[in-house]
C-alpha cells in the first residue's frame, strides 16, 4: 500500500474546536496572540531511513506520552515527552498480538484510551481497531472493522471512534473490498460495539455520480467497491462526519447517530489556466522537472488539477463549520511491478498515470508498449491527440500535439488518461483519425483537457462541501521566493531546492512533473480567539503555518523546514545530521495539555524516521 497521512488525533480536533482554557503554569494559555512561529524543540529518531518508521503522532496529556505509528516495524512507538526537548522511547505496542502479520496505520487518543487502526496481513481482509490504556499500555480489547482501516478519529466527547476503511484493491485488482466508515462505540469499554456506514445504497446511482463528477472508474467495481475513504473530520457537536474519498475526488457526509452516509459530493477540479482564481492568487504551477534548473511557475490552459485531498479537519468560525483539506493528489497504480500487466494482461492491474508526451504522441501509443503503456488505455484506442483550440498556445495543431509534448512544456507532467478525452452522450469515446478529423472508424482519442493529480494547495470548504478558499499557487510561489528559508536556523534558500524530493540530494525541481510540494498532512490549533493551520509538505518538507480564523481570508505567517542536508546524494548515509524529511502526520498540543505550558506541534517524518517536537512561539 502507499503510505499516506492518516490521522488528525482527537487531541488536535478538540484543541481546534475549543478555545484553550487558562492552563497549568502558563499565564498566557487563554490569551490571543497576534501571531505564532515555529522553532525546533526536540527530536526522536528511530534510526530508519525511508522505511515509514515515523508516520502518525498523537499525544496523551495525562501520561505526557507521545504515540507514533512505526509502520516499518508494525508497532506503535511510545515516547516519554515529559521533557519534549529530549523525547525518549519507552516501549512499543505490537499489533501482531491482535493479528499476525498486521500493520499499524493510525492512532488516536481520548480520555486516556488509545485507539489503533490495524491492517490485516492481507490488506483486502477485514482489519481491526485495538484499544489500550495510555498510562500503562495494557490492552482493553479489539474489534473487527472493514478492509484497510487507514485512519481513525474520536468524536469530541471521546465516546465514539470513526474509522476510514479504505478498502484498496489487491495489486492485480481481482479482489476489491468495499470502502466504508466504521463507527465504534467505546462509551462502555467492557462492551465495545461497531456499526458500519457503507456505500451500497449508492450502487444504483453510479451513472448519476459519474455525471456529477465523482470518479468511479475501477475495473468492474461497484460504487461501494470503488469509493475509498481516506480521512475523516468530525463536527464539534459530534453529530456529523465528513470522509474524504481521495481517489474518487469526492466527499461523503455521514450521520454519526444512524451510521448512514447521507450524500456523496464531487470536489471538482482546479483550472490551472486561471490567472486569478478568485481567492487572491493564481492557479499557476510548475509542470516540468526538465527545465535546466529553472523554476517555471505559469498558467497552463486546459490543464486541470484534481483536488484529491488527503488530510481533512473541521473547525468552527462565526458559528459555522468549515473543512480544511491538504490537496495531495493520488493516482491508482496497481500491478505496476508485474511485467505481465505491461505486456498487455488487463486482468493483472490498473495504472491510470501516464506522462503527457506519451499520451499524445502523434505516432500512437505502441511506442510505449511493453514499457509503461497501460493495457486498458490501449484497449480504448491506438493513440491520442490534443484539441488545438485549447492547446494551440503550446503548439498543438490539428493532428499534431506539437511542442506541447516537449519536456520543458507539458511533456513530463503526469496525468490520468481516464479523463479529459471527448465522449458522446453515452460516455463512449468520440474517435478521430490520425490527421485529427472526427471519424467513427478512427483510432485516436481527442483530449480537450488534461487532468493532473492534486491541487498543490490547501482548501477550505463549508459544511456542504462548497469551496470558499483555495491557496492557488501560493505554496509554490513562496517556496520559490527569497522569503523562504529552510533549516532549523533558517539559513538555507528554499529556491535552491524548489520542489525537491527526499530520496536524493540536489533534487531541485524533481517533483514538479508529479504533485509538486505535495501538501498532505495537517493539524489545526486554537490559541485564544484565533485558529491556526499547520500544513505539512510531504515532498519539499517543512510545515507551513496559516491563520485561518477567517476561513475566506487565510494568512500565511510562518514556515519551518528542519531538513539540514540537501546535497548528499543518499540522505540515508547522513541520517544523524540530515534533519527531518517527509512530514506525514501532525498533532497540535494545546498550552493546557503541554508538558511545558506552551503550545507544541508533533510531526512524524516518514522518510527520516524522526518525530520532531516544535515549539509554537506566540507573539503578543
Amino acid at each position: 500500500m502507499k503510505f499516506r497521512m492518516r490521522l488528525l488525533s482527537s487531541a488536535v480536533l478538540i484543541g481546534a474546536l475549543a478555545a484553550c482554557g487558562g492552563g497549568n503554569d502558563d499565564d498566557d494559555g487563554d490569551a490571543t496572540p497576534s501571531s505564532v512561529s515555529l522553532s525546533l524543540l526536540g527530536r526522536y529518531s528511530s534510526g530508519q531511513f525511508d522505511a515509514a518508521a515515523a508516520e502518525i503522532p498523537a499525544f496523551d496529556a495525562d501520561s505526557q506520552r507521545g504515540f507514533v505509528v512505526n509502520a516499518q516495524a508494525g508497532v506503535l512507538d511510545v515516547l516519554d515527552l515529559s521533557d519534549p526537548s529530549m523525547p525518549v522511547r519507552l516501549a512499543s505496542i505490537d499489533a501482531n498480538a491482535i493479528a499476525a502479520g498486521a500493520t499499524v496505520n493510525s492512532v488516536a487518543i481520548a480520555n486516556g484510551v488509545i485507539a489503533v487502526a490495524i491492517q490485516a496481513a492481507v490488506k483486502t481482509d477485514p482489519g481491526f481497531v485495538g484499544f489500550y490504556r495510555a498510562d500503562d499500555l495494557s490492552a482493553i480489547g479489539s474489534v473487527k472493522v472493514g478492509a484497510l482501516p487507514d485512519m481513525l478519529i474520536f468524536t469530541p466527547d471521546g465516546r465514539k471512534v470513526l474509522v476510514a476503511n479504505e478498502g484498496e484493491p489487491s495489486d492485480d485488482y481481482q479482489t476489491d473490498p468495499q470502502g466504508s466508515i466504521s463507527i465504534v462505540d467505546v462509551s462502555d469499554l467492557a462492551d465495545i460495539t461497531v456499526r458500519t456506514a457503507g456505500f451500497t445504497a449508492f450502487d444504483a446511482d453510479a451513472a448519476a455520480l459519474r455525471s456529477a463528477g465523482v470518479r468511479i472508474y475501477g475495473p468492474g467495481a461497484s460504487v461501494a467497491q470503488d469509493l475509498e475513504p481516506e480521512y475523516i473530520a468530525v463536527s464539534s457537536d459530534g453529530a456529523t462526519a465528513w470522509a474524504v474519498l481521495q481517489e474518487n475526488n469526492a466527499l461523503a457526509r455521514i450521520d454519526i447517530a444512524t451510521a448512514t452516509v447521507l450524500e456523496i459530493k464531487p470536489l471538482g477540479f482546479k483550472d490551472h489556466g486561471l490567472a486569478d482564481n478568485g481567492y487572491g492568487s493564481s492557479n499557476a504551477f510548475d509542470a516540468s522537472d526538465e527545465e535546466g534548473g529553472a523554476i517555471n511557475i505559469r498558467n497552463w490552459a486546459g490543464v486541470r488539477g484534481l483536488y484529491h485531498p488527503d488530510a481533512i479537519a473541521a473547525y468552527s468560525a462565526g458559528g459555522q463549520t468549515y473543512l480544511v483539506s491538504a490537496n495531495e493528489g493520488d493516482a491508482r497504480a496497481w500491478g505496476e511491478d508485474n511485467p505481465a500487466y505491461w505486456a498487455g494482461d488487463t486482468s493483472l492491474g490498473f495504472v491510470e498515470e501516464f506522462r503527457v508526451k506519451h499520451l499524445v504522441n502523434a505516432t500512437g501509443f505502441d511506442v510505449r508498449a511493453g514499457d509503461d503503456l497501460p493495457p486498458q488505455l490501449r484497449a480504448l484506442a491506438a493513440g491520442a491527440l490534443l484539441n488545438p483550440v485549447t492547446f494551440g498556445y503550446c503548439g498543438a495543431t490539428v493532428g499534431n500535439p506539437g511542442a506541447c509534448r516537449d519536456d520543458e512544456q507539458l511533456g513530463r507532467l503526469n496525468v490520468t488518461w481516464t479523463m479529459g478525452f471527448r465522449t458522446d452522450a453515452g460516455g463512449a469515446p468520440v474517435l478521430f483519425d490520425a490527421s485529427g478529423v472526427e471519424n467513427p472508424a478512427g483510432d485516436r482519442l481527442m483530449y480537450d483537457a488534461l487532468y493532473s493529480f492534486g491541487a498543490r494547495s490547501f482548501s477550505i470548504r463549508d459544511e456542504d462541501g462548497t469551496l470558499v478558499f483555495d491557496s492557488g499557487d501560493a505554496i509554490e510561489r513562496f517556496i520559490a521566493s527569497d522569503a523562504c528559508l529552510a533549516g532549523a536556523d533558517r539559513d538555507i534558500a528554499c529556491r535552491d531546492f524548489f520542489n525537491s524530493g527526499h530520496d536524493e540530494g540536489d533534487a531541485l525541481d524533481s517533483r514538479s512533473d508529479a504533485k509538486g510540494p505535495e501538501p498532505e498532512g495537517l493539524a489545526i490549533g486554537r490559541i485564544g480567539d484565533k485558529t491556526f493551520l499547520f500544513l505539512g509538505l510531504e515532498r519539499m518538507g517543512g510545515v507551513l503555518v496559516y491563520d485561518i480564523t477567517d476561513p475566506r481570508a487565510p494568512v500565511r505567517i510562518d514556515y519551518l523546514n528542519t531538513r539540514e542536508d540537501w546535497t548528499t546524494e543518499d540522505p540515508g548515509t547522513v541520517l544523524a545530521t540530515v534533519g527531518d524529511l517527509g512530514p506525514e502526520g501532525l498533532a497540535f498540543i494545546s498550552a493546557d495539555d503541554s508538558p511545558t505550558g506552551e503550545p507544541l506541534l508533533m510531526v512524524g517524518n516518514e522518510v527520516s524516521g524522526t518525530t520532531a517536537i516544535y515549539r509554537v512561539e506566540r507573539t503578543f
